[in-house]
């Protein structure tokens, strides 16, 4: 008699099938009892739990703190009493500073001779050859929408200031992608500099915004320099991780059949890895160009100006009003560049045939044409500025709504409370709790736990980074101030894949939902951080709980996207096997997808992790206090001593929290089939 099948789910991927549990399936003890990595981090936390218990005194030892913040004043001194005599600064940074300022000031002259006709004209011509230049509906409607974007800007009266944005942004992006296909060139033609540049843009994808403007700030001063290089290196990383992508990954056929021609390894990158690679290169620019405006905007701490500017003193003073036109204009802006690059990587996947060259040329010749005669046509009219006759002030309106939320949304509200209710709450229930609980456990005991973390994440190099990582910080005085964001980062990031996880796996699962929160998302990942600050003030005041508020808003596309992704793209036949065992809705959720879909889940919480500690970071601005405010305050002070240490435990955490939370390269790949 021959042995019964075995079930088409039995342990698939690690997976149990759908079903009651067995009698003599072990029990929640045997089974830790049974897992080694289980065992370890509960004993860590054991430890950690009864210590803080008993000495509930967590604080680093003075005798084992030194003095970094002093050295590093005098650093800033010196660089600020030689930068006009040093060789260092004669004969490289002083050229690097007055080529990017030269750079910048003559694309911002062009834009004001070209005047607001023309530079209108310009960026709705642009999007439309983006969309195809053509009379479809994708090119007309790019069009439109770089028309509306600049149209408003005007009406809204910050003309000038988008126009000081635009001028950065131009060059910061031309540098930007320059370096970053250098760099996946590399990274994509050799391997050894791939396994070299790897960790590196590992790290620097994990870094908040505020670390790259510090150490440029110490050498070229507040200004466009500094600006420009901590923009530069910001940005450039997505351009050459895709550009890297695009050549490793093109089609071995028509490499092979390049080859068998006789193309020479030049003609070969020329003519058919370049090519090939065209779509994820056409996402990196994407990329860079969004990271550009988010830190461009930024970076109007350290006298960037344009529109980031009015922000930034909105912020300072808790005014709003002040804030929504520079903020709408950035929210236009980052849609318009969205949306139109966009549209360039669309016509990769045309089954139309590409025009010709010489078509080509014609297109690019009328258009330039047509540009330089709405710039001599406003020049004409004597209209190259924005009319003041066609400009709306919404501040004083925007700061009634405000008022009104706060009178009547802020508390009181019957059974719901409100939201400067719900904030309350979320600090003394949420943040101050956590905070209490890091302070009262002992410094070696929270060092215990994150060294176990390290460990399971990633084996012994991790768990030594992250030891090394929260010593730095303690070693440097700032063990308190330190323990007070990771508070707000871990009740943000509980918040953020509670809500993640649920919306992804409901995105996944229902087509409805999938269908209308994907131009919410999409809306939402091209909107720099700073903007997020501004309407967080209207509803919560300025707190800890606006700030993880706004950080969690900031991290849930990401979370949701990878989290759907992830359970969309598991093995059709597991789910269909559950169904035909009669498994729930519920089971083939439990027990199939959320199991299979756990690579997915991993590479979710460490993008939400990155995420929430960066916009926690900002959060400092108002009123998220710590480690953001000393950033934000050794910037705007000129007290980098103070600014600087903070900025290196920014990056201690940082690297802190990846680690423990990074899954394995593994898992990654799996994820990202």
């Amino acid at each position: 008699m021959s042995a019964a099948p075995a079930s088409v789910l039995e342990k698939k991927d690690g997976v149990s099938p759908p079903g009651p549990p067995s009698s003599d399936a072990p029990g929640p003890l045997a089974a830790l009892l049974r897992n080694p990595k289980a065992m370890a981090l509960v004993a860590a936390l054991l430890v950690a739990v009864v210590s803080a218990l008993v000495t509930a005194n967590g604080a680093w030892p003075a005798d084992l703190t030194f003095d970094v913040r002093s050295p590093l004043d005098d650093i800033n001194t010196w660089m600020a009493q030689n930068r006009d005599t040093h060789p260092v600064f004669l004969y490289f940074l002083l050229h690097i500073s007055n080529t990017s300022e030269s750079a910048v000031d003559g694309v911002l002259s062009a834009l004001e001779g070209l005047g607001f006709i023309g530079v209108t004209v310009a960026a709705v011509l642009i999007s439309w050859y983006a969309g195809g230049a053509n009379l479809r509906r994708r090119a007309l409607t790019l069009a439109g929408i770089a028309f509306g974007t600049f149209a408003v800007i005007g009406v809204l009266d910050v003309w000038e200031e988008a126009m000081e944005t635009l001028a950065l942004m131009v060059v910061c992006v031309a540098v930007a992608g320059l370096v970053g296909v250098l760099l996946g060139l590399a990274a994509g033609l050799s391997d050894r500099a791939e396994r070299v540049l790897r960790p590196v843009f590992d790290t620097m994808q994990v870094l908040p915004a505020f670390s790259y403007l510090l150490p440029f700030v110490l050498m070229f001063d507040v200004g466009t320099p500094a600006v420009f290089m901590a923009t530069v290196i910001y940005a450039a990383p997505p351009m050459a991780r895709l550009t890297s992508l695009g050549l490793r990954g093109a089609d071995a056929a028509a490499l092979e059949a390049s080859q068998s021609l006789g193309a020479s390894a030049w003609q070969r990158l020329w003519t058919a890895r370049l090519p090939l690679a065209r779509k994820p290169m056409l996402l990196g620019l994407n990329q860079t160009i969004m990271m550009c405006l988010s830190m461009v905007v930024l970076a109007t701490v350290v006298g960037a100006g344009g529109l980031g500017d009015p922000i930034f003193t909105a912020i300072s003073t808790l005014d709003v009003g002040l804030a929504a036109p520079a903020g709408i204009a950035i929210v236009l802006i980052a849609v318009w560049l969205d949306r139109t690059t966009a549209g360039f990587g669309e016509r990769v996947d045309d089954a139309a045939p590409a025009r010709s060259a010489f078509a080509t040329r014609v297109v690019w010749a009328a258009m330039a044409a047509v540009i330089a005669g709405a710039a001599v046509l406003g020049q004409a009219l004597g209209r190259t500025e924005w009319p003041e006759n066609w400009v709306i002030d919404i501040s004083q309106p925007i700061n009634e709504v405000v008022g009104w939320i706060e009178r009547e949304l802020g508390s009181g509200i019957p059974v719901i409370g409100g939201t400067l209710t719900w904030a309350n709450g979320f600090i003394d229930y949420g943040i101050n709790p956590l905070f209490d609980a890091l302070l009262a456990t002992p410094w070696w005991a929270v060092l215990l736990v994150a060294g176990v973390l390290g460990y399971l994440a990633g084996r012994w190099r991790a768990a030594v980074t992250v030891v090394l990582a929260l010593a730095a910080i303690g070693a440097m005085g700032l063990w308190s101030r330190s323990m007070d964001t990771l508070s707000q980062v871990i009740a943000a990031l509980v918040v953020t894949l509670i809500l993640g996880f649920a919306i992804g796996v409901l995105a996944a699962r229902v087509a409805w939902v999938e269908r209308g929160i994907r131009p919410v998302l999409d809306t939402m990942q091209t909107l720099p951080a700073f903007i997020y600050l501004i309407p967080m003030i209207a509803l919560f005041g300025s707190n800890p709980a606006a700030a993880a508020v706004a950080s969690v808003i900031y991290a849930l596309p990401a979370v949701i996207r990878i989290t759907a992704q992830g359970i969309r793209q598991i093995d059709p036949s597991a789910l269909e096997a559950a169904r035909s065992l009669g498994a729930s809705t519920g089971q083939q959720l439990r027990q199939v997808q959320l199991p299979l879909a756990r690579p997915a889940l991993l590479v979710a919480l460490n993008q939400g992790v990155v995420l929430v500690l960066s916009m926690v970071v900002i959060g400092g601005m108002i009123g998220g206090g710590a480690l953001g405010v000393d950033v934000v305050r050794g910037l705007t002070k000129g007290d980098l001593g103070l600014g600087l240490t903070a900025g290196i435990a920014i990056v201690c955490l940082g690297l802190l929290l990846d680690r423990i939370s990074q899954p394995g390269a593994d898992v990654k790949e799996r994820a990202l089939r």
